[in-house]
């Protein structure tokens, strides 16, 4: 079992950057897929990117590739999550996630443990 704490959420404005820290706590953190996932008010949990343990595979959803970067440092047991770019439609709370098996599924039944989230709010 991981787990997870998020930070770095806030309010920014439409094109700016924001980065999201995922600090995880027990060992299983540097065998576990890392992934991120978003939450809009009144919607679906939303996948957002993924990245194995190993770093080596990684996947996004369409609506941030090229905007987002999602990394990991297995030494400090944290994982992170660059936003460039952003949009109003970027609003959202935020969960990082992980899983035990290195699929880059999109689907939040996959992973076992989740953070508590962070909110995110893009003004236009």
């Amino acid at each position: 079992q991981v787990q997870l704490v998020e930070s770095g959420g806030g309010l920014v404005q439409a094109g700016g950057s924001l980065t999201l820290s995922c600090a995880a706590s027990g060992r299983a953190f540097s065998t576990a897929t890392l992934a991120w996932f978003r939450q809009a008010s009144g919607k679906a949990r939303e996948f957002v990117a993924a990245l194995t343990a190993s770093a080596r595979s990684v996947r996004y959803a369409d609506s941030v590739k090229d905007r987002f970067a999602i990394s990991r440092d297995n030494a400090k047991n944290t994982g992170r999550l660059q936003m460039n770019s952003l949009r109003a439609e970027d609003t959202a709370v935020y969960y990082c996630a992980a899983s035990p098996y290195s699929v880059l599924s999109t689907s939040p039944t996959s992973y076992n443990d989740w953070g508590q989230g962070t909110q995110v709010t893009v003004s236009s």
